[in-house]
C-alpha cells in the first residue's frame, strides 16, 4: 500500500460547498475525500467539480435532499457490496476499496432532540442503527485486510470529546446509552480511534459546533462527532507519523456559509 491521506467531512450539501471543499483540497491534498450528507441524487453529484480538484474518481450513495454519502479519489475506486445497516434504507453508507484498503463511510443519524427511544422514534432510529452496525463489524473483525471506519458517527463518546460532559449527559450525541454502544460496536470490530491514539484525553478535541453559536471560536462549546477508525492491518500505519497525522481543519468553519463540522484528515504512512 502506498501512503495514503484520507479526509472526512460532513459538508450539508456538496453543491452548496462544492467551493469550499475545493479550497480544503488544495490546502490539505488528501488522496480521499469521504463526504457525508450530501443531499444529492448521483445524478446531481457534481462530478466534473471533483475532477477539475484532481478527484477523477467518485462513488456516490445519494438520496433526493437528504442524507447521502460519497467518496471521491485521486486513485481508482472498486465500489464495493454494501451491507444493509440502515433500519430505514435511507442513503447513509457505501463501502469502497481503494489501493487495497476498503473504506466503511457511515452517516448515522443524529438522532432528534428527545434521548428517550420510546417517545422519540428518531432516536429509536439511531439506536437501532448502532445495533446492526455492532452485528455486522463484529462478524467481520477476524476477517483478513486493511479497512477504515470513517464518517459522521453523531457520537462524541469520551468525556474530553466535549465541550461539558456533565452538561451534556443527557444531551443526545454524548448520552451513556449511545457512548456505550458506540464503544461496543468499537470493540466488537476490533477498531482504533485514530485520533484518540494520537491525541489522548484529556486534550479537547472538537470537528462540530452548532449554528447557534454566534461567535462559536469564543464559545468553543464542541462536540467530536466526526471519526476515522482502522482496524489492526492499519494501526501502524495510523500512528506512524504521530499526533500530527490526524489533523482537524477546524479554519474551515470561519469560511462563508460553512459546515457546521469540520473535515478532519489522517495519514496512513
Amino acid at each position: 500500500m502506498r501512503p495514503l491521506t484520507l479526509a472526512s467531512w460532513n459538508v450539508n450539501s456538496v453543491r452548496l460547498r462544492a467551493p469550499q471543499i475545493a479550497r480544503f483540497a488544495d490546502m490539505a491534498r488528501p488522496d480521499v475525500i469521504c463526504l457525508q450528507e450530501i443531499k444529492c441524487l448521483e445524478d446531481q453529484f457534481p462530478h466534473k467539480i471533483f475532477a477539475d480538484m484532481g478527484y477523477p474518481h467518485a462513488a456516490v450513495t445519494g438520496q433526493k435532499g437528504m442524507h447521502g454519502v460519497a467518496v471521491v479519489s485521486r486513485l481508482p475506486i472498486e465500489a464495493l457490496d454494501p451491507h444493509p445497516l440502515c433500519p430505514k434504507d435511507e442513503a447513509r453508507q457505501q463501502r469502497v476499496k481503494i489501493e487495497g484498503v476498503e473504506i466503511l463511510n457511515l452517516y448515522i443519524p443524529a438522532g432528534g432532540d428527545e434521548p428517550d427511544p420510546d417517545t422519540n422514534p428518531r432516536f429509536r432510529h439511531k439506536l437501532d442503527f448502532l445495533g446492526v452496525l455492532e452485528t455486522y463489524l463484529a462478524g467481520r473483525k477476524d476477517e483478513p485486510g486493511a479497512r477504515v471506519l470513517t464518517g459522521d458517527l453523531n457520537i462524541a463518546p469520551l468525556e474530553h470529546d466535549v465541550w461539558s460532559h456533565k452538561q451534556l449527559l443527557k444531551v443526545i450525541s454524548h448520552t451513556p446509552v449511545e457512548t456505550e454502544a458506540l464503544e461496543r460496536l468499537r470493540k466488537a470490530g476490533g477498531w482504533t480511534d485514530a485520533a484518540r491514539a494520537l491525541i489522548p484525553e484529556p486534550e479537547k478535541l472538537f470537528t462540530w459546533w452548532s449554528y447557534r453559536n454566534r461567535d462559536w471560536r469564543k464559545s468553543n462549546r464542541g462536540r467530536r462527532l466526526d471519526h476515522i477508525w482502522v482496524n489492526g492491518d492499519l494501526e501502524a500505519a495510523a500512528l506512524s507519523g504521530g499526533r500530527a497525522g490526524f489533523k482537524v481543519w477546524e479554519d474551515c468553519r470561519d469560511w462563508p456559509q460553512p459546515s457546521d463540522h469540520a473535515p478532519v484528515t489522517l495519514e496512513l504512512r
